[in-house]
């Protein structure tokens, strides 16, 4: 059997949230014998695309990041609209993509969720992978 390709995207502006998804997703890929590549984006909103970039070249992906809400609808919209984007991406393309992505009210719902967001993210690709 082929090995399998996964491609990780880590939005990096809440880079010690993002650090320790990519930490979780990076260890199960390698304990699974999982090939990956990590490519790093400056927020959430441009996962997507990077991910459409490269749609042909893995067999699954994995987005990580972080969206705090503020005081403006803005959380709202960028975490509704990369949600979006990530099923699309993945129903066009029959191909699983994790949504790693914490969508939290403060740093602290925020850093208790990193742990396991970046794993829970990468199990569910694991499993559609091997279906």
């Amino acid at each position: 059997m082929k090995k399998k390709k996964v491609l990780i995207v880590s939005a990096t502006y809440y880079e010690n949230f993002s650090k320790t998804l990519e930490v979780f997703a990076s260890k199960l890929l390698a304990r699974e014998d999982i090939k990956y590549k990590l490519i790093k984006v400056p927020g959430v909103f441009e996962i997507p695309v990077v991910i459409s970039r490269n749609i042909k070249k893995y067999d699954g992906f994995i987005a990580l990041g972080c969206v705090i809400k503020g005081e403006t609808p803005h959380f709202d919209f960028i975490s509704q609209a990369t949600t979006n984007a990530i099923m699309q991406l993945s129903i066009d393309s029959k191909k699983p993509i994790g949504n790693g992505i914490i969508t939290a009210l403060n740093k602290d719902q925020a850093s208790k969720r990193s742990a396991k967001k970046g794993e829970e993210a990468t199990k569910a690709v694991i499993s559609v992978l091997f279906q």
